[in-house]
């Protein structure tokens, strides 16, 4: 028997009556039931992003409309949704998030319902700020860092040193609101949630190549920068630096919690990593002797 409860039922009643598909299915995949939306409801909304004649506005206000519900569980689902759009979606979803001046407004949601409630708000509030961040990012390259081309001939490897020193900062952004959502093994209690770290978890890995490749590009183009850009390429190093500790606390949690997580596509990163250590020692040496 279906877990979807009286009000899911007569929402989706709702837009039965009013002819809109759209919206009875974001009301499908964000029900009360305590578990990730599901698969058929997101394959279909994937499917609205790629048909022309669908509104685009219109599916984004459907989910933002379910943001304002009072339930933690319907909340979280219309932010788990909306980052599965953005992820698997047309591109013209994620450039409409971005053209907008704001998205999620969630800073002081707080389900009151109960102990669950109280826990899970805290997440959905960190959740929502990273995919403003993410749209923020893409309204700001135009592009998103977890599909960019890899490998030496790849977006972030081929960039010229004035353009990289101001897109490496928005990578490190992005990744500092994904790391802030900071759960724990034991706080992975529900389907929800969990669904919610799948779609992190991904982004993370995907976006810890492109800022890998990003100061892999940083390292060897260090010695031809004049001596501002050697500076400021110094501070974003050091700061890539402290950002490997959060991230592999990260991918601890993920591996704990995930059934067969993908590790390969980080562990190609992490020989080029060790191999930068030693690059940073000789550019510290050089920059010391300027002062």
């Amino acid at each position: 028997m279906s877990g979807q409860s009286l009000t899911d039922r007569i929402t989706a009643a709702q837009h039965s009556v009013t002819g809109s598909a759209v919206s009875k299915t974001v009301c499908k995949a964000t029900t009360h039931e305590v578990m990730g939306p599901k698969k058929k409801h997101l394959d279909y909304l994937i499917q609205c992003t790629n048909e022309m004649n669908v509104n685009i506005p219109q599916l984004a206000d459907s989910l933002f409309e379910r943001t304002t519900n009072s339930s933690w569980v319907v909340v979280f689902k219309s932010l788990i949704t909306t980052h599965h759009l953005m992820v698997y979606g047309n591109e013209r979803f994620i450039q409409y998030l971005a053209s907008r001046n704001t998205l999620f407004n969630l800073s002081n949601f707080l389900d009151k319902s109960g102990l669950q409630g109280y826990d899970m708000s805290t997440f959905i509030r960190r959740y929502s700020r990273y995919l403003n961040e993410k749209a923020v990012s893409y309204r700001q390259v135009a592009f998103d860092f977890t599909k960019v081309k890899r490998g030496a001939d790849g977006v972030m490897r081929t960039m010229n040193t004035e353009k990289l020193l101001k897109t490496v900062p928005i990578i490190q952004n992005q990744m500092d609101a994904l790391l802030d959502f900071n759960v724990n093994s034991n706080e992975l209690t529900n389907g929800v949630i969990n669904a919610a770290f799948m779609l992190l978890f991904k982004d993370a890995i995907r976006l810890f190549a492109a800022y890998n490749e990003g100061i892999i590009n940083l390292l060897e183009k260090y010695f031809d920068m004049k001596k501002n850009q050697c500076k400021e390429g110094l501070d974003i190093y050091k700061k890539f630096l402290t950002r490997m500790t959060r991230i592999s606390e990260f991918l601890k949690v993920a591996e704990v919690n995930l059934s067969q997580p993908n590790f390969a596509l980080y562990l190609k990163h992490v020989s080029a990593f060790k191999e930068s250590k030693q690059v940073l020692k000789l550019i510290c040496f050089i920059t010391a002797s300027w002062n």
